[in-house]
């Protein structure tokens, strides 16, 4: 009876011991994942000659093909940094123009950015925001019986990860949309022109009859015989 005991003891210590090498690490008795997606920001830049104020025909083709190397697209911030130039208007249309037909809008601030502006030179800088996890998938946990009720180290990985990979602007998750300039009028109105339109049946059939065509037709046919 002893030795039987001993080898209970033993057999529990054991067993408790594995427990807590699988359940190391951080405690988390919440919902939420410590697990929370990153947004980093990342500014490219190109300098175009503007010296007269405007792009020249090859230096509009030079910008045109960098903002299609770049495949700027919804979520990138393009801005103008014209400090080294002095009037910049017609480049400023032109960018714009470029970014119109990809349907993006131009910002009105530019970031800092390294290095000097050359005079006569305006510098194009595309701010693009990227989001990732950091630290996921983490399997320093196990998924066993838990009696502290915490969540495992991966808790939320795969949910926050498919976040940052699917959304379409990573700024959203810094601070969400304004909805403060929603127009609820603007938005209804396609449905109130829908509804008080006159329906297109209100005015009833027109009185014509099936007749009128055939009476015509044999018209024409007693006319012809009498012509024979």
């Amino acid at each position: 009876m002893k030795m039987r005991k001993l080898a209970t003891i033993a057999t529990l210590a054991g067993a408790l011991a594995l427990g807590a090498c699988m359940n190391t690490g951080e405690v988390n008795r919440s919902l939420e994942s410590v697990h929370q997606p990153v947004v980093r920001i990342s500014n490219y830049a190109l300098d175009a000659d503007a010296s007269n104020g405007i792009l020249s025909p090859s230096e509009a083709r030079r910008v045109s093909d960098w903002l299609d190397a770049m495949e700027v697209r919804y979520g990138d911030q393009i801005a103008i940094d014209a400090s080294a130039a002095s009037s910049v208007r017609g480049a400023r249309d032109t960018v714009a123009m470029m970014l119109a037909r990809k349907g993006l809008l131009l910002a009105e601030h530019a970031p800092l950015t390294e290095g000097v502006i050359a005079p006569g030179n305006i510098r194009i800088v595309i701010s693009r925001a990227s989001a990732r996890v950091p630290g996921c998938p983490d399997w320093g946990t196990r998924s066993a019986t838990e009696h502290r009720s915490i969540t495992t180290s991966n808790y939320g990985c795969a949910t926050n990860s498919n976040l940052a990979a699917m959304v379409a602007n990573p700024n959203d998750l810094i601070a969400g949309q304004s909805a403060t300039s929603n127009d609820p009028a603007t938005a209804s109105r396609a449905i109130e022109a829908y509804r008080a339109a006159t329906p297109t049946g209100a005015g009833g059939l027109s009185n014509a009859s099936s007749a009128a065509g055939g009476g015509s037709g044999g018209a024409g046919g007693g006319s012809s015989g009498g012509g024979q």
